[in-house]
């Protein structure tokens, strides 16, 4: 809260009626020496507010126009780094209210009014996007093992990317978490925060605030004898700080009693959108951190050729570059099956059309926002474009299926932190209502183009498998989703990992069911497998 003026002697002052003639007295003129030494004060304390009000926000100019400036060298490169994301989203939100609160001077009205029409004309981002990037990058931390001190330098996995975070945007991340009832990671960017604050001698975060969250995240995770510590350091410096005595009262008498169980019944959970299984969770990350989990039986089996696929005559002039990724379910790999030029028009077409991608309800069989997949979309369709069209022809030639059935060309952009957690592309049996209104069956099969490579993250990866596909620029992954009798095939299981450092681009295409009779290669050790998977 900002310093309180001594203003009340100065509103006595005005507001008491004088009595007349005071001039006829001089003890009546000494009073009044008293009020203008009042007033002197108060106009002194005004102006000495006034001007550490212009140097503070002079510092947040200076601030923002260095920033800024780095990320006008490079846009993208800038763009591309999820700590440069959230730290822009940081300073558009948290920060610039801050700064907005400072500008409130007589001048005020007439900035809000060119702010209000500039938030029509702009876009800007919302506390909503701050909690969005603030998670994004706690879940970078959690999936690669990013040590928390190395993400505030501005390191991932030991590259130094961009600025060190200050006290106050570690603050930030830590009460992000503690909103999201994450304790565990409230301690420990408190704690980063607490370190910062001292380095810097900082203004902008208050110490006894960073203890207060750092006390009671430390309680709820049942350290009570560090909770306390942390209470009577945050008393010392605020004796009165009425809730911080409560909870002095409360652990004294729980480490009194032997108390070590906590009671949680009234903290509302985390919520967790994607349960998923705690092995499986495990194996998704280590995959996304390139750790092996493939049997060398079978890496040493893999085998990568050129192929015409014995399907079209084309390609015995111009055969694929086919590289196996996995036997049984087969995944193949095409490289440089998409070019340049066509990647660019792909982008091009879908990008004002992106908006947040959905993953359908089961049940409903409706569209729906999950935490699981944050990403963007958009739906090309191929009269719309010679490319979209011909990308089509080219999943058929790859595939051997007809795409006249397909799903539209779907364009999805993985920015910070962008994730799908593991999923099934196939529609279950208990998923009666999946495509039901499309009326061509599940999906047989996925094709997917890599339209970027990406520096650090963004594999494909099949937890169950121990395969982990790196985005490649123009490479193609084909794998078939359901058995050859129509079931679905649970190793198919995929996710997308999250993105470290870059923007990942990636086109895909379902193709279903209906039309394909006849046209899936047959492969009796498929049924073979079905049966023991069974």
């Amino acid at each position: 809260m900002p310093p309180i003026w001594v203003a009340l002697p100065l509103c006595l002052a005005l507001c008491t009626p004088l009595q007349g003639e005071v001039y006829t007295a001089l003890s009546e003129l000494e009073e009044l020496l008293d009020t203008e030494s009042v007033l002197l004060k108060t106009l002194h304390q005004y102006i000495s507010d006034q001007e550490h009000r212009i140097a503070v926000l002079k510092k947040h100019a200076v601030d923002y126009e260095k920033e800024h400036s780095i990320a006008a060298r490079d846009v993208t490169n800038y763009l591309s780094n999820p700590i440069n994301d959230y730290l822009l989203v940081k300073r558009l939100t948290s920060d610039w209210h801050k700064t907005e609160k400072l500008m409130q001077d007589p001048y005020y009205e007439t900035a809000m009014k060119n702010l209000t029409q500039y938030r029509e004309l702009l876009k800007f981002p919302t506390d909503e996007d701050l909690t969005g990037a603030a998670t994004a990058l706690i879940r970078l931390q959690d999936t690669y093992k990013l040590d928390t001190a190395s993400v505030a330098r501005g390191e991932l996995n030991g590259i130094q990317y961009s600025t060190q975070l200050s006290a106050g945007d570690c603050f930030e991340l830590g009460r992000q978490s503690y909103n999201g009832y994450d304790f565990y990671h409230t301690e420990l960017w408190m704690n980063e925060a607490l370190k910062r604050h001292e380095q810097e001698r900082s203004n902008v975060t208050v110490r006894w605030e960073i203890l207060e969250y750092l006390a009671y995240s430390t309680f709820m995770q049942g350290n009570l004898k560090k909770a306390l510590d942390l209470t009577i350091e945050l008393l010392s410096i605020l004796p009165n700080h009425e809730r911080a005595l409560g909870n002095l009262a409360y652990y004294e008498a729980a480490i009194k009693n032997g108390t070590t169980e906590i009671d949680k019944s009234e903290q509302t959970p985390k919520v967790v959108s994607a349960m998923l299984d705690p092995e499986e969770r495990e194996r998704y990350h280590m995959l996304c951190r390139n750790e092996n989990l493939m049997p060398v039986q079978i890496s040493s089996q893999l085998r990568c050729r050129y192929s015409n696929n014995n399907r079209d005559p084309h390609l015995l002039i111009a055969p694929l570059k086919e590289e196996e990724a996995y036997f049984s379910p087969r995944i193949i790999l095409y490289r440089d099956v998409l070019y340049d030029n066509e990647i660019e028009v792909i982008k091009r077409m879908a990008q004002p059309r992106l908006k947040r991608a959905t993953v359908q309800n089961y049940k409903t069989g409706e569209l729906e926002f999950a935490d699981y997949r944050i990403s963007k979309s958009a739906w090309l369709k191929e009269h719309e474009d010679v490319v979209v069209a011909t990308v089509a022809k080219r999943v058929e030639v790859m595939t051997g299926l007809t795409t006249e059935t397909a799903e539209e060309l779907q364009v999805v952009n993985y920015g910070v932190g962008g994730h799908y957690d593991p999923h099934y592309d196939f529609a279950r049996s208990e998923e009666t209502n999946a495509f039901k209104s499309l009326g061509t069956g599940n999906r047989i099969a996925t094709v997917l183009f890599y339209m970027s490579d990406v520096a650090q993250g963004g594999a494909t990866v099949f937890p169950w498998l121990g395969v982990a596909l790196q985005p490649v620029k123009g490479t193609a992954a084909v794998w078939f989703n359901l058995y050859p009798s129509g079931n679905g095939d649970l190793r198919t299981r995929h996710a997308a990992c999250p993105v470290l450092q870059g923007s990942k681009w990636v086109c895909n295409k379902w193709l279903h069911e209906v039309g394909q009779e006849f046209r899936r290669p047959c492969d009796p050790k498929e049924n073979i497998q079905e049966t023991i998977s069974r």
